[in-house]
């Protein structure tokens, strides 16, 4: 579909690969290709189940491209955040067939917000994951309002504000991943997932999914809209310029105050 997504549908699955190395980086039109690539899936009679993965071997998503990041504008910042935390959480939710992300390598950032808008995640064994997003003179959002809901507050404090890392094993233990495999087989576990679903009634698949959306949403829709405005607000502090000039520059940042 184009030269930084790539899109197949096979066996009444649609793969929609992330082909943009070398780390994927979330950019406007990368989210705005993924989103129209999800509503061209999601509008397929021939579509059953829809997997999101990466073509860069060993790596789904590196997070937003913070170089062209912190040279856009207040309203370019917000338009990208909305599209990342509300308005493909929103597509999403939307869809009569369940999505199934398959993950590999770092997952950080605005990976792991592109794979939690997801219905399910297929991890490879390498993974590794964290939300880092505090180093670099941002925050982690979306992530205040999806993870205490999953891990608990305390252990969900503890990941969002040391911005530790943590591999497949405790991601699973926490309910933050659905199942894993070795890397090697991580597209083929995917699409085997993705073929069980392709077998079950569509319309009853559109019924359950979107019931099951509504019971478990819990505020994220209010929540998404409150995130999307507390980093604009985030990206016009000194430390958020600091913290991104410091990760451009590959140095610590210096914070004021500090």
């Amino acid at each position: 579909m184009s030269d930084i997504i790539r899109y197949e549908v096979r066996d009444g699955i649609a793969e929609i690969l992330l082909d943009s190395p070398p780390v994927n980086g979330i950019t406007d039109e990368m989210l705005d290709t993924l989103m129209a690539c999800l509503g061209r899936a999601g509008g397929d009679a021939g579509v059953r189940a829809i997997i999101l993965g990466s073509t860069v071997p060993g790596l789904f998503c590196g997070g937003l491209d913070l170089k062209k990041f912190r040279t856009g504008s207040p309203a370019e910042v917000h338009g990208i955040v909305d599209k990342l935390y509300f308005q493909l959480h929103a597509l999403q939710a939307s869809l009569p067939k369940p999505v199934i992300a398959a993950i590999s390598g770092a997952v950080r950032g605005g990976g792991m917000s592109i794979a939690i808008t997801c219905d399910m995640i297929v991890a490879a064994d390498d993974a590794t994951f964290g939300y880092p997003e505090m180093e670099i003179g941002l925050l982690p959002a979306i992530h205040y309002h999806h993870l205490p809901r999953i891990v608990g507050r305390y252990r969900a404090f503890d990941l969002l504000f040391t911005g530790r890392e943590f591999d497949v094993k405790e991601a699973m233990e926490l309910g933050l991943v659905s199942r894993s495999a070795p890397q090697a087989e991580l597209l083929d576990r995917a699409r085997e997932l993705a073929s069980i679903f392709a077998r079950k009634s569509p319309e009853l698949m559109r019924l359950g999914k979107s019931a099951f959306g509504r019971a478990t949403d819990n505020g994220y829709r209010q929540g998404a809209a409150s995130a999307v405005d507390l980093v604009s607000t985030v990206f016009g502090t000194s430390d958020c310029a600091e913290g991104l000039l410091a990760f451009v520059e590959k140095r610590r940042p210096r914070w004021g105050g500090a």
